[in-house]
């Protein structure tokens, strides 16, 4: 057939009209690919900014740039006026960017708004608002002295100077809204709204102290506090450090500049300290209202004077704070603030003497946030259409439509209703950009998309019919008709020259589809699908190709089997051979991947018509519905089977605990999935908070059975903090355990356990000091928790008792002048909560505590030894009753000194002597001796009398030869002649070492030489010489003598002369050393 209908008389003239339309409407490219062309879509919107009035900086810039094709064009409206932006004027167009130069705020503060312009259409940026900011300075006049007594509060006023914008404190902080504000957002140079849009920043002033000099900043803490919505200073309790003078730091903080100025300093003076205790009195105070937007940062002040220093705790009266916040005093912060943080808040100050609050409210509100937004949209001439956008805010947003960036009201075919914009029979100057506005008093949010309406001739260049059909005898083949065609095409299907219509086989869809049914080899042939409408026709042509009909021909059996088993499913089948065949497997509808890293299923065969399919290490997951679908590009075939996971129980759900008891409750429970194989019994676990891990528990009946859900847990603590659990068990083993249950505390009871660790001791004078372990968590049983403790002297009958309150506390101070040194009290304890006392521990015995010694050491004696040691011996006390004896006490100075400069030793037991080392040669001591114990120091001694010798001579032998013979060593040296000061020398020290025998030999002599027997193959020695006498051990003299080497050599101090391969030798020389001071004694 050349037409499927009579072409109307006029349709020349609508397509000649039609297609003049088309070539200045935004209908897109026929070609495949993005649109030829498209509306302005913002990419950079202006910025609201606040201008510091005393900047430096020549111009302010506006961003705005929009992708569009063809590019777009801008201009801009200031206030709702479009503004002339000519050549040489303050205002310049660059790009899309308004820069405006040397801004001023008489005539450049305002509301700017960006308009974006191409053939498609116009789009109207979010408005950005251009404010300008400034702080001046304080006030030159001198500040008033502030006078108050010490241990009182004070405040301190900051009095900032002048600024804008007038928020104070931080960025985020909130305020309330005036009355004035109300309703949508007013154009006007300065808006009355003190929240601004979120394309504006809020700013303000922050503060700090300094005392006395920069930068010496009053730090916050418990005691100072600065209020960053006054700037005020407060400090809860004055002490004397809070005394000079005091200066307040105002900073701006604008968005290219930042500004600080000081007040003048203000004197704060101190009267006489009042010792009096004082309840506190809040003085900063958070508002009865206040408002916030959600997402804001939100902080409440609060600081009180009081003597001690009050506390300051927070709480939300009609909910909990969240544990994110920052509840630091004096401030309570919530980071970002939302409708769930709305309600009343507390701020309590609490010292010993009493507490005192205030309440506020936090009512948030917020700026509009889309919920629902239009997208670009391409529809048929003469089609209707319904757009719609949504916006949350509170209070709830307004929504208006503009169209290329006018407002848009009802006319003709739009109707526009709140968020909904409806066009009835669409024509081609319905194309063009739209924006869905949403406002508030708290800003304006824009949703912008394009319309394109099209009127085109049918066309199948993108979306033929496919050129060869194949389809399977007996089965069913869809064949689509899909032009591009606006308005819609009207479709007929021609078989041959046959037109077809609809019948028990053959039908064709209102959307131009043709469905053949139960297909069979005389369907074959060409089919032709005919499309028209107004703008014009098309047609295009497939080939039906009918093929054999897949079949299954061993299907899957369904199965029963346990955790952890392999299985295969078998699957073959039969296909029309032309064409390939493929398996797919899928479980409870849901496809089989095979490729999965360390999946459970793998392919048995890879034969063509086999398609097996084996579960390894099957989970309870994997049982279910599994079908096998055999497929060709024409047809498919499947059958399924069921295999059925045997496993442990499942889960046990709804954990429920009653009957709480101090050591028992009752928990119920339902049943969980049982896995195919019967429950056959329950353990129930336990775990104690915070951080307690899971136990199994005892319980009533002891052994819970398969069919049971509720039973008694046994045995646990009273006034502790639970969860509870339940897991099921089966002939497989155990499942995975419930859900934990709620959080429960068991019911208060005595304690039942003693207090251990008991001890003491110590102390001053007619104290007796207990201590003890302090009781655990789980031990106390109940709230009022503290301890009773029982003492007397031992051999007494009567008891007396102390009441410790509180769990934590870990000893007991008795004082009583009667109570005698170190008196051996017999001691006992028990705890107590509100529900009554526990059981008393095992008695312990403890003493008061000491004091000195009472007796002093006689016989003292002491003698020089050396020139920096003397010896001191003394008759010891005995042990008497003011405590246990720890040793003795010397001290000692020098004759001509006060005893007050006294060197102290102590020995660390109840020797009767002691060596002193370190002293000066030469010199004469004063000694006295002191017995001592764990209080102090008794008594001194009478002093006895020491003189150290004079030091040995500084020289060290000199000239040292040596002479080897076949057995001995000769060795001769100068003799050492001492002077006057120097003690006299009685003899010789020679340490000698060889290189076979690395243990250092002594060897005394009385004169100036010395011969030892050698072995005959020494062929190295180390020799150190030096003198002795009265007045101890002279310098070394170092000499390493090599056999068959021997000559006279001087040796000047301690020096060491090497020689090869002294490693040996030398490292031996510290022990040595070592050697010659332990023969000395």
């Amino acid at each position: 057939m050349k037409t499927l209908a009579r072409r109307k008389p006029h349709l020349l003239l609508l397509l000649l009209l039609a297609t003049m339309a088309l070539v200045t409407s935004p209908a897109w490219s026929l070609t495949q690919g993005s649109p030829a062309t498209f509306g302005p879509v913002f990419e950079d919107q202006p910025v609201g900014l606040l201008f510091p009035e005393e900047s430096t900086e020549e111009q302010v810039t506006l961003a705005c740039r929009a992708r569009a094709s063809p590019p777009a064009t801008y201009r801009w409206k200031m206030n709702g006026t479009e503004m002339k932006l000519e050549p040489g004027s303050r205002h310049q167009l660059v790009g899309g960017n308004l820069v405006i130069m040397n801004p001023t705020k008489a005539q450049d503060a305002g509301v700017y708004q960006c308009l974006a312009s191409n053939p498609v259409g116009t789009v109207v940026s979010r408005e950005a608002i251009l404010r300008f900011g400034f702080l001046q300075e304080f006030s030159k006049e001198e500040r008033d002295p502030v006078k108050t007594h010490e241990g009182w509060g004070v405040m301190l006023p900051c009095n900032p100077p002048a600024h804008y914008p007038e928020h104070g404190g931080s960025q985020n902080k909130v305020h309330r809204f005036p009355p004035a504000c109300e309703g949508p957002t007013q154009i006007a140079p300065e808006p009355c709204n003190p929240w601004f849009p979120q394309t504006t920043r809020v700013l303000g002033l922050s503060y700090r102290w300094l005392l006395n000099e920069f930068p010496n900043f009053i730090p916050t803490d418990g005691r100072h506090f600065v209020s960053q919505t006054t700037g005020n200073l407060y400090i809860a309790r004055t002490n004397a450090s809070d005394l000079g003078n005091y200066s307040c730091l105002a900073t701006s903080h604008m968005d290219f500049s930042t500004k600080s100025v000081f007040s003048k300093f203000a004197q704060l003076n101190l009267a006489a300290e009042d010792p009096r205790l004082f309840a506190p009195s809040i003085k900063a105070r958070f508002p009865a209202e206040t408002y916030a937007l959600a997402g804001q940062q939100v902080t409440l002040e609060c600081f009180a004077f009081g003597n001690p220093v009050p506390r300051i705790k927070w709480r939300k009266v009609d909910g909990s704070l969240s544990p994110q916040w920052a509840t630091a005093e004096p401030t309570l912060q919530i980071p970002s603030v939302s409708f769930e943080d709305e309600g009343t808040y507390e701020c309590e100050a609490e010292n010993a003497k009493g507490r005192d609050t205030v309440q506020g409210r936090i009512i948030v509100q917020a700026q509009p946030e889309w919920l629902k937004v239009i997208s670009d949209t391409e529809a048929d001439i003469g089609s209707n259409l319904r757009w719609g956008c949504a916006a949350a805010g509170k209070p709830r947003p307004t929504v208006r439509w503009l169209r290329n960036g006018e407002p848009l009201a009802s006319q003709n075919r739009v109707e526009v209703s709140a968020g909904d914009l409806r066009f009835s029979k669409l024509s081609l100057e319905d194309s063009g950009m739209y924006q869905c506005v949403a406002e508030n008093k708290h800003g304006t949010i824009y949703a912008s998309a394009e319309l394109a309406v099209q009127a085109l001739a049918p066309d199948f260049r993108q979306n033929p019919v496919r050129r060869l059909i194949p389809a399977a005898r007996g089965g069913e083949i869809v064949i689509p008709c899909q032009p591009r065609a606006a308005p819609k095409a009207v479709v007929l299907w021609s078989k041959g020259t046959e037109i077809l219509v609809n019948s028990s086989r053959v039908t064709v869809t209102p959307d131009g589809t043709l469905i053949i049914r139960n297909i069979s080899r005389s369907d074959e042939g060409k089919y032709t699908c005919f499309a028209e409408n107004f703008m014009g026709k098309a047609n295009s042509t497939g080939i039906l190709s009918v093929r054999d009909a897949t079949k299954i021909t061993l299907a899957p059996s369904s199965a029963d089997i346990n955790l952890g088993d392999n299985l295969t499913l078998q699957c073959h089948a039969s296909h029309d051979p032309t064409m390939d065949l493929t398996f797919t497997w899928t479980l409870d509808d849901f496809p089989i991947d095979f490729d999965k890293p360390g999946g459970h299923y793998r392919r048995a065969s890879v034969k063509e018509t086999v398609g097996d399919m084996t579960i390894l290490n099957a989970q309870l997951r994997h049982g279910g519905k599994y079908t096998c679908m055999a497929q060709t590009v024409v047809d498919s075939a499947s059958k399924e089977a069921t295999v059925l996971v045997r496993g442990p129980p499942g889960p046990p759900g709804g954990v429920v605990v009653r009957d709480i008891g101090d050591t028992t409750v009752q928990l119920s429970w339902s049943r969980g999935f049982d896995n195919h194989s019967p429950i056959a019994k329950y353990t129930l676990q336990a775990r104690s908070l915070p951080a307690g891990k899971w136990k199994q528990v005892r319980t009533n009946p002891a052994n819970i059975e398969g069919n049971a859900e509720t039973a008694q847990v046994l045995g646990l603590t009273p006034w502790m903090d639970y969860e509870f659990r339940v897991l099921a068990s089966n002939i497989l083993g155990t499942g995975e355990p419930s859900g934990p249950s709620s959080r429960i505390r068991t019911k208060e009871a005595a304690p039942s356990v003693a207090p251990s660790g008991l001890s003491g001791g110590g102390g001053a004078p007619g104290e007796l000091i207990v201590n003890w372990t302090p009781m655990s968590r789980e031990y106390q049983n109940g709230d009022g928790f503290g301890y009773l403790l029982s003492f007397r002297r031992q051999g007494s009958t009567g008891w007396q008792t102390a009441r410790v309150p509180g769990a934590d506390a870990q000893y007991f101070v008795y004082s009583n002048d009667s109570v005698q040194p170190y008196t051996p009290f017999e001691v006992k304890i028990r705890s107590y909560n509100r529900r009554g006392e526990g059981p008393e521990s095992l008695t312990a015995l403890v003493y008061s505590a000491e004091e000195e010694p009472r007796v002093a050491p006689t016989k003292v004696w002491a003698k020089g030894v050396s020139s920096s040691e003397m010896n001191v011996t003394w008759e010891p006390v005995q042990q008497d009753t003011n405590g246990i004896l720890l040793g003795y006490e010397i001290r000692y100075w020098k004759a001509g000194d006060k005893e007050a400069a006294a060197d102290r030793v102590r020995t660390a037991g109840l020797d009767s002597s002691a060596r002193v080392t370190g002293l000066h040669p030469n010199t004469k001591y004063h000694v006295t001796v002191r017995a001592y114990n764990r209080a102090g120091t008794g008594p001194a001694s009478p002093p006895a009398n020491a003189t150290t010798m004079k030091p040995p001579p500084r020289r060290p032998p000199g000239n040292i030869s040596w002479t080897f013979s076949s057995s001995s060593l000769s060795i001769k040296w100068d003799a050492v002649v001492p002077f006057q000061n120097e003690s006299a020398v009685t003899g010789y020290k020679m340490l000698y070492q060889n290189d076979l025998h690395p243990t250092p030999t002594l060897h005394l002599t009385g004169k100036n030489w010395i011969e030892i027997p050698v072995p005959e193959d020494i062929g190295h020695a180390l020799v150190q010489i030096r003198t002795t006498g009265p007045g101890g051990d002279g310098i070394p003299a170092e000499v390493h003598i090599v056999r068959n080497g021997g000559t006279s050599m001087m040796v000047e101090d301690a020096a060491v002369c090497p020689a090869p391969q002294p490693s040996a030798i030398l490292s031996h020389s510290a022990a040595m050393l070592i050697l010659i001071g332990y023969l000395e004694l």
